[in-house]
């Protein structure tokens, strides 16, 4: 809903000019402008919207600023795909496999600790901000050798188009008030330990913590645009109905199925089944069962929908570390990553797609980056998942958790 409400107000589109003006104007640093805008857009965004909402501005920039060369084309373009996956990746509500991941470990394993906003984004996040550079230098100076050369009028281009959108209106500021309201009753909700302090979460503190999660604050974020008037006089809000059916619902039944499927493979016996059928396995080092998820599930990925792969793939990944005797999440974190990482084809992720249609981008092109970045986010993901996955859901590889029936 807050997404809905800031692509009616315009928000995005100020958001993504203001990053991007800010960044710089050579070729590679406008470049860079647009992968930071769509990144952060895409935490909070679908990364459909997100690049069906940058592609324009993109395809305008290149327009009107005469740019030439194929390849500063090519790598732009690119460039707002991979940035939308990769933005996706830092939030628990920034691509529905995410979404996916948390809802299924609550299905499968109800007395597991909450997969929260606060504990996801404190690994999602560092993956991002190390991924997306790292894909801008090989996008820039590898792939493509972008000049650095910077484009005539680039700067006050983009501040024409936002002088075109004039200053922030009624809606925009509501919107982006409950925005930052509902990030900050996200992260702070539960404790957060940072060394040796606790600092105590408002649900903790107002003692209702049994009571509320992320989706309890989600909601209420949403209750609020519906309530608050942008103008009295005409009965308008910040967010109606009317916008709010454009929400792509069919998504939520793909996760209620989803879900159900994966409360089939439990009560079925068929998680049992397939963890028996792999016990050949065990004892194989659970840094090869990390890579091998990595890779299996992001050239899975490269032709099936990400949503679905992890949808179908996550009762399995479970039944499988049962199998192994391993902890589940050792499994399921890299593969939800993983989904997320598929960049070599158009029907591999909407944001390919969408910038395929463009013609800007061969399918040549897109498969040779994206092999280069599909072992880069295999490399990246295993090493994030030790160091940072491990400690921040408290994950002994070897061992299966109390919670594990």
């Amino acid at each position: 809903f807050i997404a809905r409400a800031m692509e009616k107000h315009n928000l995005h589109r100020r958001i993504a000019l203001r990053i991007a003006l800010i960044i710089g104007t050579s070729r590679r640093k406008l470049i860079l402008g647009f992968m930071a805008a769509t990144a952060f857009l895409s935490m909070w965004i679908s990364n459909t919207a997100t690049t069906m909402m940058m592609f324009p501005i993109a395809l305008a920039v290149i327009s009107q600023l005469n740019v030439e060369r194929d390849r500063f084309k090519t790598a732009m373009m690119l460039s707002i795909a991979y940035a939308a996956s990769l933005g996706g990746i830092a939030t628990l509500v920034g691509t529905p496999p995410n979404i996916v991941f948390a809802g299924q470990m609550k299905t499968l394993f109800p007395d597991a600790p909450e997969i929260t906003f606060t504990r996801w984004i404190l690994v999602g996040l560092p993956l991002t901000l190390v991924f997306l550079p790292l894909a801008w230098l090989y996008l820039t100076r590898v792939a493509f050798k972008v000049s650095k050369a910077p484009i005539a009028r680039g700067k006050d281009y983009l501040r024409e188009l936002l002088a075109e959108m004039g200053p922030m209106r009624r809606g925009e500021r509501i919107t982006f008030t409950v925005f930052l309201l509902v990030a900050f009753l996200w992260i702070f909700r539960k404790n957060l330990t940072i060394g040796g302090f606790t600092l105590p979460g408002w649900s903790n503190l107002l003692g209702i913590s049994k009571y509320v999660n992320d989706s309890t604050v989600a909601i209420f974020g949403a209750l609020l645009l519906f309530v608050i008037p942008t103008d009295w006089s005409k009965y308008e809000f910040a967010l109606d109905w009317d916008t709010a059916l454009r929400i792509p619902w069919g998504i939520i039944l793909l996760f209620g199925g989803g879900f159900a499927l994966a409360s089939a493979f439990k009560v079925s016996g068929l998680s049992e089944w397939i963890g028996y059928k792999l016990a050949v396995l065990k004892g194989a080092p659970h840094p090869v069962l990390v890579i091998a998820t990595a890779t299996l599930l992001t050239f899975l990925t490269e032709l099936t929908s990400n949503t679905a792969t992890a949808t179908l793939m996550m009762p399995i990944l479970a039944a499988v570390a049962r199998g192994l005797g391993v902890h589940p999440l050792l499994l399921m974190i890299p593969a939800t990553f993983s989904v997320s990482c598929a960049f070599m084809l158009p029907v591999a992720t909407p944001p390919n797609a969408i910038i395929y249609g463009s013609g800007y981008v061969k399918i040549s092109d897109m498969a040779r980056t994206g092999l280069i970045m599909n072992f880069t986010g295999i490399i990246l993901i295993t090493l994030l998942t030790y160091a940072l996955a491990i400690p921040v859901f408290h994950i002994t590889p070897t061992q299966l958790p109390p919670w594990m029936p």
